[in-house]
């Protein structure tokens, strides 16, 4: 008999069919419907980093599987784990001096780039006597208002480093996710009733005449050589491909894929009346014929 589709496979190929926007419920399910997979498939779906408060340093932090073990989170800062715990996995001192040194040049590219938001960097040692890491960005839009746009920018950097004397390989996978959910409300007409307390702004008859949520993900790989120096060499030279690979694929996103919605929802519906529209060709070519005379 021929053996059924992979089930991790089948999961996975569900994922891209199902609303971006609701990847972690969507995960979830599946993690009940086929718990033994549950690994597999976190493993292969990226997920919108989770905000967390670091308790001996009070900063920020962004919890992912990386920095997970069991229900724990390390935090970049003091290297502890929330909820406590004693035998957490943790780099080699060597490997957390570059990861401290990492955390705090981040920091400033994510002030740079995205004057806000949260940033965290982890490291750990690969079997084969290199080291591996991922660099974590995100930063979050709320509306303040019924008619005010809201949004999440994801960067999820992985990269892997081999040393091979005084060069180093190093293999990036960039994986950004993104979230954008604008509305249209309109203000009701309110009547106030002397003596009733004035209404709160959540209160004030919003009605919401339109939404328009558009979310989903890229990812981008890249292998370069680099020089290395000294230890923190190798902050240097991820930094350089990180941002490149941001750049570009904010590029992209922006030229490519933005630019294509906006031309299928002109193609839809057309802004311009195109009766008016096809006159002015008209008249277009007329007027190259008369000057072509």
């Amino acid at each position: 008999m021929a053996e059924g589709p992979d089930p991790v496979d089948s999961m996975l190929d569900l994922m891209r069919r199902l609303p971006p926007s609701n990847v972690e419920e969507n995960v979830n399910a599946l993690i009940q419907i086929c718990p033994d997979y549950a690994d597999d498939l976190l493993g292969s779906v990226d997920q919108p980093l989770k905000v967390k408060t670091d308790r001996a340093t009070g900063r920020d932090y962004l919890a992912c599987d990386y920095n997970k073990d069991g229900d724990s989170y390390r935090s970049p800062w003091s290297n502890e784990y929330d909820p406590p715990l004693e035998d957490g996995t943790a780099p080699t001192p060597k490997l957390r001096t570059l990861e401290i040194a990492a955390n705090e040049a981040f920091d400033t590219y994510r002030e740079l780039y995205y004057e806000g938001g949260v940033s965290s960097v982890y490291l750990w040692d690969l079997e084969d006597g290199g080291f591996a890491g991922v660099v974590l960005l995100k930063k979050a839009m709320t509306s303040t208002s019924p008619d005010e746009p809201s949004g999440s920018w994801d960067s999820i950097h992985v990269f892997e480093t081999a040393e091979r004397g005084r060069q180093a390989h190093y293999k990036l996978t960039s994986t950004v996710m993104l979230e954008l959910v604008t509305k249209q409300n309109n203000k009701a007409e309110e009547t106030f009733v002397v003596g009733e307390p004035e209404k709160k702004a959540s209160q004030q008859g919003w009605k919401s005449s339109g939404e328009v949520a558009l979310s989903g993900s890229m990812t981008r790989q890249t292998e370069q050589d680099w020089p290395v120096h000294e230890p923190t060499s190798h902050i240097t030279n991820t930094g350089k491909m990180i941002e490149e690979m941001e750049i570009k694929m904010r590029n992209l996103l922006q030229e490519v894929y933005f630019g294509k919605t906006r031309d299928i929802v002109y193609d839809l519906r057309s802004m311009d009346d195109l009766e008016k529209a096809r006159r002015q060709k008209e008249l277009q070519k007329e007027l190259v014929g008369f000057i072509k005379r």
